[in-house]
């Protein structure tokens, strides 16, 4: 419950601090004495958006305080806790507001964020103003005040909680079948390389003496006829080499016979010879072993030719190349099985679906069933607040599955969604004849106003809200609707704080607190009061909404009898 708000250098107001009460609290003014700005500052205590702009000519900060008390067995009180703030003596919420916008949250006087604040004050209150602003013309919030009528909090959290735990399953399986599909690309590709390596049957050196080979064969003609010519010169033709080295050594040979002396010289001739006959010899073989065949240039050509690739491809000689099969035949060997993980995925995934389905399918089938309760409900309602015959409907619809939708979110050919498989609007027609239509084209602010204040009053036991704000909750409405209007609010104020901005006097005689709203001038500067109103003073309040800022006996006389039947009406209230 709001007990206490506090608003300086804000619009219009200087210094403006305001004691609330339980029960159902009123707000009159004339237009433009600063109402409005009183439930903008309360949308900023909310956690709304702030800007320079809501600052007090003049001033450099604006300062927005309120103080909440709430219920220490709520389920607020827990959730206030789990971030981290002690609500014993209350919820102290601070917004300051600076010009260079650099604003300021606090939260029992600790600094903290607009997300925090949102989070925590999140169905603290609820303010409804005239047309769209009201939370229930969206059929999220439709669905949601559908849920707490029917009583289907316990389903709606367990489909939540199956969707939840499903999602990162699903997000789980697609990486796992992307992998899948990456790695059946890449092992394709080491396969090929494997066979390309080893089909090739590289030996290191190989490369090196197929060169030297196709060198020879490419100049085999000109070597033979060097080898050959080498040998006739050393040892063939007349006049050869060694046998003019012979007969050299025949010659010293006669020397030594007269001087021994030469022996060694002439040993060394000698092994000249005999190496120089090894290299003859070996000279013939050579020339033996010269192949001048075309057939095998191309073999050689054309083996050197696959091994130049393999190097270009996977390393810059033969032994790189048999390293590279070696890192391919070991990660081919290394990669994970991953179809036995999607296979184990899928089995969790379709236990997980089952569970989802059958959560959101006993949540839709609740849903429906409530929904012909709420219907017949709110033509009751609407009925007690002069809209006779007015019909009401909840029109069911489902999310659609697209493309994209992953089979274990889907239930009967349509999508699954956090709150379950329904998508649902309200409708009504208001006048006899007509054909229903969707809430919020409803065209009359008077309709819509009694629409959104029945529906609040049928939630009013499950609703976990604690304060209420009304903004023109009166909007094109009158007379006896509007004192219908009244004890509706005050009705609902057994169960919820209920703070009411009104124009009407058969609205604001059955507050239980009122209070005026006045603009005035005072050392040149517009500013606006508020005031809590006595007996007296609250007959005149009455009075002036009733004829205007010109106040007869006649119009006192009616704002008491109005008074006094809102006494008879609800006992124990005075005035």
């Amino acid at each position: 419950m709001l007990t206490e708000l506090f608003i300086k250098n804000f619009a219009i107001i200087d210094d403006l601090h305001i004691r609330f009460e339980d029960g159902l609290t009123v707000l009159t003014g004339e237009t433009g004495a600063g109402k409005s700005i009183i439930v903008q500052a309360f949308n900023l205590i909310l956690g709304n958006r702030a800007t320079a702009k809501m600052i007090r000519s003049g001033a450099e900060t604006a300062e927005l305080e309120a103080l909440f008390h709430l219920k220490p067995e709520s389920e607020r009180v827990q959730r206030v806790a789990r971030a981290g703030y002690d609500t014993a003596e209350g919820l102290l919420i601070k917004r300051v507001i600076s010009q260079n916008d650099r604003h300021r949250t606090y939260i029992n006087d600790r600094l903290a964020t607009v997300q925090v604040l949102s989070a925590i004050t999140e169905n603290l209150a609820n303010i409804s103003g005239q047309f769209a602003s009201q939370g229930l013309l969206k059929e999220e919030q439709q669905l949601e005040a559908l849920d707490r009528f029917g009583g289907v909090a316990d389903l709606r959290t367990e489909t939540a909680a199956r969707y939840q735990e499903i999602l990162p399953l699903i997000d789980q399986l697609t990486r796992l079948e992307e992998k899948q599909q990456r790695q059946a690309e890449h092992m394709e590709l080491l396969r090929f390389q494997k066979t390309e390596i080893a089909g090739a049957s590289p030996v290191p050196g190989e490369d090196a003496e197929l060169e030297q080979e196709k060198q020879r064969l490419k100049n085999a003609e000109f070597l033979y006829q060097a080898v050959y010519e080498g040998i006739e010169s050393l040892y063939g033709a007349p006049g050869a080499a060694i046998e003019r080295l012979i007969e050299v050594q025949k010659g010293l040979e006669q020397a030594c016979r007269i001087d021994g002396s030469l022996k060694e010289r002439v040993q060394g001739i000698a092994d000249a010879v005999f190496r120089l006959e090894d290299t003859v010899a070996g000279l013939r073989e050579y020339l033996k072993g010269i192949q001048m065949d075309e057939g095998r240039l191309e073999t050689v050509e054309s083996r050197l030719d696959v091994l130049n690739k393999l190097k270009r491809k996977y390393g810059p000689d033969i032994e790189a190349v048999l390293s590279r099969l070696n890192a391919i035949e070991t990660e081919l060997a290394g990669i994970e099985d991953l179809p036995e993980r999607i296979h184990k995925t899928k089995d969790r995934l379709s236990a997980l679906h089952a569970a989802l389905t059958g959560a959101a399918g006993a949540l839709s089938e609740k849903r429906t069933q409530a929904s012909r309760r709420l219907s017949r409900a709110m033509e009751a309602e609407l009925a007690s607040l002069k809209m006779e015959k007015t019909r009401f409907d909840v029109a069911f619809s489902r999310f659609p599955a697209g493309r994209e939708t992953s089979p274990f979110l889907m239930m009967d050919g349509a999508g699954i969604q956090e709150t379950g498989i329904d998508r649902i609007t309200f409708m009504i027609a208001p006048n006899v004849g007509e054909a229903l239509k969707p809430l919020s084209q409803i065209a009359s602010g008077g309709e819509l106003s009694r629409v959104v204040l029945a529906l609040k009053a049928l939630l009013a036991q499950t609703d976990s809200l604690e304060t209420l704000v009304f903004d023109e909750v009166d909007a094109g409405i009158g007379g006896g609707v509007a004192e219908t209007v009244g004890k509706k609010l005050h009705a609902l104020s057994r169960f919820h704080q209920v703070i009411c901005i009104t124009h009407l006097p058969q609205i604001a005689v059955y507050g239980d607190h009122h209070f005026r709203i006045e603009k005035t001038v005072s050392k040149g500067r517009t500013r606006t009061v508020l005031a809590p109103l006595d007996e007296t003073a609250r007959v005149r309040e009455i009075a002036r909404m009733l004829g205007g800022e010109k106040i007869t006996p006649t119009t006192l006389d009616h704002a008491r009898e109005m008074l006094e039947k809102r006494s008879l009406t609800i006992p124990g209230k005075k005035y």
